[in-house]
């Protein structure tokens, strides 16, 4: 495996399981959204990588963020775009191993694991079903410049945001549902209020959205 990870098997063994594909948040690893595991749908493999990028003195990121001498920050999209590749392939070794069902194949990220996830399900369509986009933005730099929109119209997005995030504005998230529309997308957008992390009520919401779309 390129990547390390941590596995949940579903509880209902079926002859192949969706699957959900946790992408933790810059500087956190992968046990964070883990937690999150045993109250997920009970009928699919939950799988928590780990970013690439070790960070001092703990915890890891898909990707640099710079400052420049007026701190304004800004992201390593080259090594985004290397993250997205190693995603896509750890789909399809972690297929190879589990009897997961790939055509059921979802992204569940969190603040810079939201921004891949994004960008993971517009680069390889063909690997994703699902996105829960939590706390991020559509960074429109690491996606193709042209996108089938024919390939990607089977794609369904959950995005929130905190409406006192501190850490992305809330402005920056709320760009993704006009962008996604424009691609011809099935998009829901909701917002909490509460900082830079998921409110009971968005893991309530985006839970009951998997479900209720599970097999559409």
């Amino acid at each position: 495996m390129n990547l390390h990870y941590l596995i949940k098997e579903p509880k209902t063994i079926l002859d192949k399981n969706p699957l959900l594909l946790l992408l933790h948040g810059y500087g956190s690893n992968e046990e964070d959204l883990f937690s999150f595991a045993s109250e997920l749908p009970q009928d699919h493999y939950v799988i928590s990588v780990r970013a690439p990028y070790d960070l001092q003195p703990y915890g890891h990121a898909w990707y640099a963020i710079h400052f420049d001498a007026d701190e304004n920050k800004f992201s390593d999209n080259e090594q985004a775009k290397e993250s997205v590749q190693l995603i896509a392939e750890f789909i399809d070794q972690i297929a190879q191993k589990y009897p997961i069902d790939v055509q059921n194949v979802n992204l569940i990220g969190f603040s810079q694991g939201a921004i891949l996830s994004y960008a993971t399900a517009l680069t390889y369509p063909e690997k994703i079903a699902k996105v829960v986009a939590l706390s991020g933005y559509f960074n429109q730099d690491i996606v193709p410049e042209v996108i089938d929109a024919s390939a990607i119209s089977h794609l369904k997005f959950f995005i929130s945001h905190g409406t006192v995030d501190q850490v992305i504005p809330v402005d920056w998230a709320r760009k993704a549902k006009p962008a996604l529309e424009n691609l011809g997308l099935n998009v829901v957008y909701h917002e909490y209020p509460v900082g830079h992390g998921v409110a009971p009520q968005n893991f309530f919401d985006f839970k009951n959205w998997l479900i209720q779309n599970n097999n559409k």
